[in-house]
């Protein structure tokens, strides 16, 4: 399972692979795996030169007896309340499938499901690493771009030492926001040039008609603002501030992905 722990299937590959003269990485991309995994996988079994499938499956099979089995921590597990462990992975699966087709790098959208799907809305470097079955790095990597969009925030509870990463229910409703103050500035330019331009030219009425239709989409977008505010009301909750007042959109605009200063970087990392 990609992902998961190495089948003999999997080693066996990785000594043909390293027969034929293949380098980690190439390793890594056939199995759908990190470099790391088979960096480390080929180092502590004999080497590039020294590896066999064979002698690596029984070394790892005992370390397992030795060490005994791993209790993951309650706080990583998303199958309370009775629920069905296998629906709750299926739908893991699924929703970062979903992320990643709208345009979010591989890693971080694993990050960001783990972090809907639990119910506290937050876990820690160590509890995601332990979690996604990843390195370290590659939490931070993704933790970094998701801070950077707006998408989690970093808190710390009294007494502890390690900060808790969290997603909150204003998560979808601050993207949503920002992008409307984006299309508003397009509506604005594409208007202002019709003017310069002349709308009765034909470059004029072609700015004049994109001008039109992002208006359209902001007094869309803003009905149904302001009918989910209303909707928090009945819920007894607080409305929820505009961010986009403040949001600076005279930067590079994003209309395919992410509200993001960056472009994301797809992270090979496969969706389990």
């Amino acid at each position: 399972m990609p992902g998961g722990r190495l089948t003999y299937q999997d080693r066996q590959r990785i000594e043909q692979a390293l027969a034929d003269g293949a380098g980690y990485a190439e390793i890594a991309r056939r199995l759908d795996r990190p470099t790391s995994t088979i960096s480390r996988e080929v180092g502590r079994n004999g080497g590039p030169g020294g590896y066999r499938a064979a002698a690596a499956h029984r070394a790892t099979a005992h370390r397992a007896r030795r060490t005994g089995p791993v209790t993951r921590p309650a706080a990583n597990q998303s199958t309370g309340y009775g629920r069905d462990a296998a629906a709750v992975q299926a739908f893991e699966q699924q929703f970062a499938a979903l992320m990643i087709q709208s345009g979010f790098p591989r890693m971080t959208a694993r990050v960001l499901v783990s972090l809907f799907v639990s119910d506290g809305g937050s876990l820690t470097a160590a509890e995601l690493v332990d979690r996604l079955r990843v390195s370290p790095a590659s939490i931070s990597k993704s933790i970094a771009f998701l801070e950077r969009i707006g998408f989690v925030s970093r808190r710390r509870e009294p007494g502890q030492r390690r900060d808790r990463y969290a997603v909150d229910d204003g998560l979808w409703y601050r993207a949503w926001s920002l992008r409307v103050h984006v299309f508003r500035t397009w509506a604005d330019a594409a208007t202002h040039g019709a003017a310069v331009l002349g709308p009765d030219t034909p470059a004029g009425d072609r700015l004049q008609l994109m001008g039109e239709f992002f208006g359209l989409v902001c007094r869309d977008v803003e009905r149904i603002t302001a009918e989910w505010q209303a909707f928090l009301s009945t819920r007894g909750l607080p409305p929820q501030p505009d961010p986009g007042a403040a949001a600076d959109v005279g930067g590079p605009i994003d209309v395919d992905g992410p509200v993001a200063a960056d472009p994301p970087t797809t992270v090979a990392e496969p969706v389990r």
